[in-house]
């Protein structure tokens, strides 16, 4: 493998074609490049630093599960849609919060937790459980070190000798997993979604 110097000169397409295969120091080389420019842009629509900085994440966790590098013609025209996209999303979402919040607040007077939310809630953590158990070794770990004992990405770097894109990325991908597969599970995933999604 090319030491990182040398990536830096490599074309779009070539970073790209590392990338579809796990690359990371092509990915880092990527982001490096690009990252201005989708920061940028996705604060020019949100208007929130802290929400470009989700976005950003967002569209380069895109980039890293891309396996067919071909269909991308234009790079920058693609991170252009793409940022694009996830930030009209959020923009959506927050909509769609705040009115959902707003009439709960309006027709919810107050909240009993009777023993049959208990016995939901106990359900709900077993799902979950059994999500969590279906992740590859490594993201699993990532996941609980980040969830569980409650580590920052540095430290979890740190302790499992990785970059703290990586711990990002396989963060964002445990918790991507986790969301679609309580969305088998009707009955519980509005709280899954509660619980997770705003680190999503």
């Amino acid at each position: 493998m090319k030491p990182l110097i040398e990536k830096r000169d490599l074309t779009e397409k070539q970073l790209l074609e590392r990338i579809s295969i796990q690359d990371e120091g092509a990915f880092s080389v990527l982001y490096d490049r690009f990252r201005p420019k989708v920061y940028t842009y996705a604060l020019k629509i949100s208007g929130s630093v802290e929400v470009a900085e989700d976005i950003v994440h967002e569209v380069f966790l895109k980039v890293w599960q891309c396996r067919e590098p071909d269909n991308i013609a234009n790079l920058d025209a693609y991170l252009r849609v793409v940022t694009r996209n996830f930030t009209l999303k959020w923009l959506r979402r927050m909509i769609l919060e705040r009115t959902v919040g707003k009439e709960m607040k309006d027709n919810w007077d107050e909240v009993d937790f009777s023993t049959e939310q208990a016995v939901n809630l106990k359900e709900t953590q077993e799902v979950i459980d059994r999500a969590i158990a279906l992740l590859p070794p490594q993201r699993r770990l990532i996941f609980q070190l980040c969830k569980n004992e409650g580590l920052k990405y540095e430290e979890v770097a740190e302790r499992t000798n990785l970059s703290r894109l990586t711990v990002k990325t396989h963060m964002q991908l445990a918790l991507r997993f986790l969301r679609n597969y309580m969305v088998r599970y009707q009955d519980v995933v509005k709280l899954f979604l509660a619980v997770f999604l705003p680190l999503i």
